[in-house]
């Protein structure tokens, strides 16, 4: 046991004090971690048998766990820290880009997937390409943390990949359920029935809790720092704990943790505004403890999975996952912002930041224990699209930023006067 939670902390140590330099480079924490959970896992230099980090740490269900509770974290910090008045000006972009580009990038998935795989069915390229739907937060924080890019751009991006998820889970729901089924007619009306009660259920219920709790949190925090009461040892624990029972109420009672945590966390941000240095203090070990869970998270990621899956990788894998980085995810986005008033550059740049992660690990581990007949190839495809994302993703960021905001210079655009209005 202390062979391997000596090598993580120190790990973790030497990143936590070099990580404002590397992210001034290509170089992301995923990329780093994951490389480090590859070497340490079964199929890297590793450790000797039985010593070995991975021989420790994860399950699936352990893997499944700490990724949704990492992602539910995340999606409440960011959204509590979103800019409001300027989503609140700009919201037809999101709003388009969940309500028209999310289906059509299903729509997408699901036609190329018909193309590349002919040892899947139906129902299990639909579910293929619902789980490479939506987008990670984590991986795109570079982008929508970065003021340098235009705030019209990073707050979409942020309620982009703040609801994508939680939309995306009823969805994955029914077609598992479907898969699962004997397909005869009379299930047809059961069916729409389970798409109706899946749908009203993960987002109603979601919703409700996350604002409600929220609701109730934020005046409790509000009160007892009037009265000094929260000390100054306690400060890094009201919103973590916030955002875990928001996620956890609503997953016991049958909604959407990632939903109830982005709601909350928009909730939390408006209640907060006029009180920045409750937001302040207390939002920033929350986002402390959420960056340190996903490092962790990608550890496991890449001791566990990557290592073994590689070897799974065919032509026809390798493909579709380059197709869904690029044309499944870019064209549906640049189609459905036509006529928002965004540049074409703008548009080509929301359209490549669409990482996958977190919610594609959750998503894998749900398929893997359903055993369906493709479940291997299904794994082997999620997987190393989140492997190619986040090298492509993390080594890009940077870069397309700088060509971005050059670009807008060179038109006469001021970024910097975008960002204050």
């Amino acid at each position: 046991m202390y062979v391997p939670l000596a090598t993580l902390a120190a790990f973790v140590f030497l990143y936590s004090i070099v990580a404002g330099g590397l992210e001034r480079t290509p170089i992301n924490g995923a990329l780093v971690f994951m490389a480090f959970g590859i070497a340490l896992g079964p199929f890297g230099f590793g450790l000797p048998v039985g010593l070995g980090f991975m021989d420790m740490v994860v399950d699936r269900e352990l893997l499944r766990s700490l990724a949704e509770l990492t992602l539910g974290l995340v999606l409440f910090t960011d959204a509590s820290n979103a800019r409001l008045t300027v989503l609140k000006n700009s919201i037809r972009i999101p709003r388009r880009l969940l309500l028209v580009g999310l289906p059509l990038t299903i729509l997408l998935g699901f036609g190329v997937g018909m193309l590349v795989f002919d040892g899947l069915t139906l129902l299990e390229i639909a579910i293929l390409a619902t789980m490479l739907a939506p987008t990670d937060a984590a991986l795109g924080k570079a982008v929508v943390s970065n003021e340098s890019v235009p705030s019209k751009v990073r707050e979409s991006l942020n309620v982009e990949s703040g609801l994508n998820d939680g939309i995306c889970v009823p969805i994955l729901l029914v077609f598992l359920a479907l898969a699962a089924s004997t397909g005869t007619g009379a299930e047809g009306e059961s069916t729409s029935k389970l798409v109706l009660q899946l749908l009203t259920e993960q987002i109603g219920i979601g919703v409700g809790v996350g604002i409600g709790l929220t609701a109730v949190g934020s005046l409790l925090i509000r009160q007892c720092s009037g009265y000094g009461w929260i000390s100054q040892s306690w400060r890094q624990l009201p919103v973590i704990a916030l955002a875990l029972t928001c996620f956890a109420l609503a997953q016991i009672l049958g909604g959407s943790g990632f939903i109830a945590c982005f709601a909350g966390g928009l909730l939390f941000n408006w209640i907060a505004r006029e009180h920045k240095h409750i937001k302040n203090t207390l939002l920033l070990a929350a986002e402390g403890t959420s960056d340190t869970l996903a490092l962790i998270t990608w550890v496991a990621f890449g001791g566990a999975v990557v290592g073994q899956a590689i070897g799974d990788f065919t032509w026809q894998v390798v493909l579709y996952s380059v197709l869904s980085l690029t044309v499944v995810r870019m064209l549906p986005v640049f189609l459905v912002l036509s006529g928002c008033g965004i540049r074409s550059d703008e548009k080509l740049f929301i359209g490549w930041f669409g990482p996958r992660g977190l919610a594609s690990i959750v998503f894998g581990v749900m398929v893997i224990e359903k055993n369906l007949p493709g479940g291997d190839i299904i794994t082997s495809t999620v997987v190393c699209t989140i492997l190619f994302s986040i090298i492509a993703h993390g080594l890009s960021a940077n870069p397309a930023i700088a060509v971005l905001i050059a670009r807008l210079k060179q038109s006469g655009m001021s970024v910097v006067a975008e960002n204050d209005g």
